[in-house]
């Protein structure tokens, strides 16, 4: 169930990523592709701060870890991917 809400989040911050560079970007299809690229190193960190908190204060052990950690970063980043590649078709 964490592993879900946490995907989850990821989404909600694309969609805020994508709502930003909405606001910033005046609605242009390179701005909302900027934006989602842009998401994409954010997650990695949150991503792995998540791993780091379910092997030091979870006491996962780290190789039980790593397949969410994909999982968790995967998803939305391909998201983002697949938006960047709309956008940027234009």
């Amino acid at each position: 169930m964490h592993t879900i809400k946490v995907i989850a989040a990821g989404f909600l911050l694309l969609g805020a990523f994508l709502l930003l560079g909405r606001w910033m970007g005046g609605g242009a299809p390179s701005a909302l592709a900027t934006a989602a690229i842009c998401f994409v190193p954010v997650w990695l960190v949150a991503a792995a701060v998540n791993l780091w908190v379910g092997v030091s204060r979870a006491g996962y052990p780290l190789a039980d870890e790593v397949p969410y950690f994909i999982v968790v970063f995967a998803v939305p980043a391909a998201a983002a991917g697949v938006l960047w590649w709309r956008f940027s078709r234009g």
